[in-house]
């Protein structure tokens, strides 16, 4: 069975980088957040396996974001994919149970590499 996933970035274009690598490496894209509020609201109804999570988006922060998913108990595996590369931050996102955090700019491979890791 395809892992289904949940885009989470404010930027269309990152959106679509990711949407493709991911639909080309054989994922099921099952939805796309360009807000926290849209994210959280479409991680619950949907409840995908895997989330690409901005941490900087126009309503709120993606750690945020990453505590509520935990405090609802979802199944997804959140990899981060954000601009803010300082090491706290990214320690934070690691600590709060994102399983992979990468910088941008990134490639289709960084974010198909990181999907690929998560456990079945």
């Amino acid at each position: 069975m395809k892992k289904t996933v949940l885009i989470v970035d404010d930027s269309s274009y990152s959106r679509k980088v990711i949407s493709l690598a991911l639909s080309k490496a054989g994922y099921d894209i099952i939805g796309e957040a360009e807000s926290g509020e849209a994210a959280i609201d479409m991680a619950i109804e949907m409840n995908p396996d895997i989330i690409t999570l901005d941490n900087i988006l126009p309503d709120m922060m993606g750690l945020d974001i990453l505590k509520i998913i935990k405090e609802e108990n979802l199944k997804a595996q959140v990899i981060m994919i954000s601009a803010i590369g300082q090491q706290s931050t990214v320690a934070d996102g690691l600590k709060l149970g994102a399983l992979k955090y990468i910088v941008k700019p990134f490639t289709a491979n960084d974010v198909i590499d990181a999907v690929q890791k998560v456990p079945a």
